[in-house]
């Protein structure tokens, strides 16, 4: 009996170790001693990267899956993506592949997607984009660095000459000072007394820094430029006015411009008074023979006359008697 029950015991505690290492390998591999089924959605790629079985799913940095299995589906990766089933994944939902941190493990991170939009059911496949991972960052700043350091040694030959005898720009900027150096002193010396002459308020620009009277004149001078500015913008203004009340026909020129009938009443009067003035001028009318009959002239003088002599016969007649002489010497 001792040795049945030693291997019982025996037994019973390789059953046990087994259950425990089952128990360990399961915690590890998923975290849960029992997977909850849920249902399988399918995400395609170009690459899976370094994505493998029982990698995380999250959505918004939450925990709602696995991924169950990776496959080669034709020119694509796929991977079998075990969802909770308390979790709801909207058709408009994209997937994608996810680095936690620059030495973490990968993860299929999914968007939330749409309220409004209808549920992925179990099987059906979800949208996926392709996110840059540290390789390919890694491979770009690499091709970086080798235009960077291409342009750094175009830059450097520019500046230093190719080494096969042709100059620099350093080498062109050093000959060129050589080459006119005495030009170059002769304008710095010449620069030199300007600045003197300006610092002695000699020449204009002397005058103009050195001078405060000749400052203020110009300042009030450029203050009245403002002032005739100013109103000049103000006739401007006024001269608009007017021109657009004559094009609104308002006012006698408006009226005078662009009413038609004050222009066919000026037209009329103009050629009435021509016609009269033609009256005029052939003798025709009071007027006319007024001022083209020179009989008229002559029986207004003789009128004129007649009662001046009347007048003078007055002065020795009475009332009566002097209406009799008026009378005679008109008639």
């Amino acid at each position: 009996m001792n040795n049945l029950q030693q291997t019982a015991r025996v037994g019973l505690f390789f059953l046990l170790g087994l259950a425990l290492t089952w128990v360990t390998f399961e915690t590890l591999r998923g975290g849960k001693i029992f997977k909850d089924q849920g249902y399988n959605l399918i995400a395609g790629f170009e690459t899976l990267k370094e994505l493998k079985d029982g990698d995380e799913v999250r959505m918004a940095g939450v925990k709602i899956g696995e991924v169950e299995k990776t496959r080669l589906a034709g020119r694509r990766a796929e991977a079998i993506l075990r969802i909770s089933h308390e979790v709801k994944i909207k058709s408009d939902a994209t997937a994608s592949i996810v680095s936690a941190g620059l030495l973490g493990t990968n993860y299929i991170g999914v968007d939330l997607g749409t309220e409004s939009a209808p549920d992925l059911p179990d099987g059906a496949e979800i949208k996926t984009k392709t996110t840059p991972d540290l390789n390919s960052v890694m491979s770009q700043i690499g091709d970086l660095g080798k235009k960077l350091e291409g342009a750094l040694g175009n830059l450097g030959t520019a500046l230093s000459g190719d080494g096969k005898g042709g100059p620099g720009i350093i080498q062109k900027v050093d000959q060129l000072v050589s080459e006119n150096r005495e030009s170059i002193n002769k304008t710095t010396t010449n620069l030199q007394a300007i600045t003197d002459k300006v610092n002695k308020g000699e020449g204009t620009l002397g005058k103009l820094i050195n001078d405060p009277k000749l400052h203020d004149d110009l300042v009030a001078a450029l203050g009245e430029i403002k002032q005739g500015a100013a109103e000049a913008k103000t006739f401007i203004a006024n001269a608009q006015a007017i021109v657009d009340q004559v094009k609104a026909g308002k006012g006698t020129i408006g009226a005078l411009v662009f009413d038609q009938k004050a222009g066919d009443d000026i037209r009329a009067s103009i050629a009435t008074i021509r016609a009269v003035s033609d009256k005029i001028s052939r003798g025709e009318g009071t007027l006319g023979k007024l001022l083209n009959d020179d009989s008229i002239l002559r029986d207004a003088q003789s009128i004129m006359k007649k009662a001046d002599r009347a007048l003078d016969g007055l002065d020795d007649t009475g009332p009566i008697s002097a209406v009799g002489v008026v009378y005679r010497g008109l008639f």
